[in-house]
């Protein structure tokens, strides 16, 4: 059995890991050695070398510069889109759960709505009518996104809102929203947080999949799924130029995944005692 003490290591190690990548993608205009943007056809497609660590692209780009600066946009754009579906999600169910009635109702046959359709294709379709960028992008997952966090944050509700302490602060004559803030939340965002973490992950890929379809930034914007879209054709002769963007997604999401799991380990009452 894992002890406290190994959970706690393991989750320190892993979030120590992570620092590190988005320190490095912070860091871009001072550790990227070339310029991400400039186009140069005399060093086309050349492969990795002391020059260029991750070789070039069809313009001469540097792969490597391009990745590092491609990062943060990559990983910021996915933590704050996971950060706004989670408060907005929660807040909306924790909500719904307690008032219940028309309200609840209305929020859950929405939500219904959302989860019928696989998120990825629905999210491409918001996309594709809102049109590329960034932020229609996030707009586009983010529309879909909240409904998990929404139907948890109702379910955690539904099942301690007829608590004792929850009838008492009732009978108390204290508000809802004085009750939701102070006796519900605490006891619900745990596992919120739990789904948040685990959920960063599929975010960045979500958004790496926007931005292989060119539904993300313009080019030439740096982005790690419009870099293997760029790549995709020169594959056979020239596959640093996909490989490079699609290790870095892959290292990436493991290392949220595994952070997602140490945050469970920590925060799951079953192994508090150990």
């Amino acid at each position: 059995m894992i002890t406290k003490d190994k959970r706690k290591n393991k989750f320190l190690i892993i979030l120590i890991l992570i620092s590190i990548i988005l320190g490095i993608s912070l860091l871009a205009p001072y550790i990227a050695p070339n310029d991400p943007y400039k186009t140069d056809l005399q060093n086309s497609l050349k492969a990795p070398s002391k020059e260029f660590f991750l070789g070039t692209d069809a313009l001469g780009r540097c792969v490597f510069s391009r990745g590092v600066y491609g990062a943060s946009r990559t990983i910021f754009s996915s933590l704050i889109l996971v950060s706004l579906m989670f408060i907005f999600g929660s807040f909306i169910g924790i909500v719904s759960g307690y008032i219940g009635g028309l309200f609840d109702n209305i929020i859950m046959r929405i939500v219904d709505v959302f989860l019928a359709f696989p998120s990825l294709v629905l999210a491409i379709a918001i996309a594709g009518v809102l049109g590329g960028g960034m932020l229609n992008a996030m707009l586009a997952i983010g529309a879909i996104g909240w409904t998990k966090y929404a139907r948890l944050a109702r379910s955690e509700v539904l099942e301690i809102k007829e608590e004792t302490f929850i009838k008492a602060a009732r009978l108390s004559g204290n508000s809802s929203m004085y009750i939701i803030f102070k006796h519900i939340m605490p006891n619900v965002l745990s596992t919120l947080i739990v789904t948040a973490s685990l959920d960063i992950g599929t975010t960045i890929m979500e958004m790496a999949a926007l931005s292989f379809l060119g539904l993300s930034s313009p080019l030439p914007i740096p982005e790690w799924g419009a870099m293997m879209s760029e790549g995709k054709s020169m594959l056979q002769f020239a596959p640093w130029i996909t490989i490079a963007p699609g290790v870095a997604i892959f290292i990436v999401v493991i290392l949220f995944n595994l952070l997602g799991d140490a945050v469970h380990d920590m925060l799951d009452p079953k192994q508090k005692e150990y």
